[in-house]
């Protein structure tokens, strides 16, 4: 009965966690770039005491994120780049350097170009400043190029995007949803990784199969709590049993 007891309450504390992720999921399904989280549940022993350890109990597990691309769509903004292969390309955080495929971009008024969360955007070689009043363009190998308003036909090569592409096992999401290595060193830039301008890539999360899970998370949560309430009316059953006895 103890064991019982104590395998469904955790079960269901897992449930409502996993009820998040899913709740997390859905609100960045509109996110350019945004890759779903996975979660999984998992039994673990439960350790101490005497006595074996026959006692378990439950855990939700983010195993990973699902890297699936997500369909391309045009915006025709100059600051909007899709990563078109596998790749991601790097921006600075306050904890170091973080990969992500969110690639709608701005720039501030120093000519800093950041992304919308106003991190800067890494090149080759730092953070990349582009000219004020410039027509900005980006080449498929993240090659950034100006020209001026009033002569559009000339363009000069500002910079490069660092592009990497990293094995996706290890990666871990931060809680800022940008992506890091798990051994914390910064990747090397990958000239395979390719980008298009005035493009966006969506998030893969599909809103309806998100919303089936998040029914079906609830209602294993709801038979969490009737096997709690079965386990106190068998415990009251016994123990009359016992007071009669």
């Amino acid at each position: 009965m103890d064991r019982l007891i104590y395998v469904a309450m955790t079960a269901a504390k897992q449930a409502t966690m996993q009820q998040a992720t899913v709740a997390n999921n859905l609100a960045n399904a509109a996110t350019p770039g945004f890759k779903q989280e996975l979660a999984a549940y998992r039994a673990v022993p439960a350790v101490g005491g005497v006595g074996y350890p026959s006692r378990s109990f439950v855990v939700e597990q983010t195993t990973g994120s699902d890297f699936t691309p997500g369909t391309l769509q045009t915006t025709g903004r100059e600051l909007d780049v899709a990563v078109t292969t596998e790749g991601m390309f790097a921006v600075q955080t306050g904890s170091g350097e973080a990969y992500t495929r969110n690639g709608s971009l701005q720039i501030d008024a120093t000519g800093l170009l950041q992304t919308r969360e106003g991190l800067p955007v890494l090149g080759d070689g730092g953070p990349i400043t582009l000219p004020p009043d410039s027509i900005i363009t980006f080449g498929k190998d993240g090659t950034i190029s100006a020209a001026t308003v009033a002569d559009p036909s000339q363009s000069n090569e500002i910079g490069r995007m660092k592009l990497v592409k990293p094995v996706e096992r290890d990666l871990d999401r931060g809680n800022d949803g940008f992506f890091r290595p798990r051994d914390g060193q910064p990747l090397q830039p990958d000239a395979s990784v390719q980008v298009s301008n005035g493009m966006l890539e969506a998030s893969n999360v599909n809103s309806v199969e998100q919303l089936v899970k998040m029914i079906d998370y609830q209602r294993h949560y709801d038979l969490q709590v009737r096997m709690l309430q079965t386990a106190d009316q068998n415990a009251r059953a016994a123990a009359q049993i016992l007071a009669v006895g």
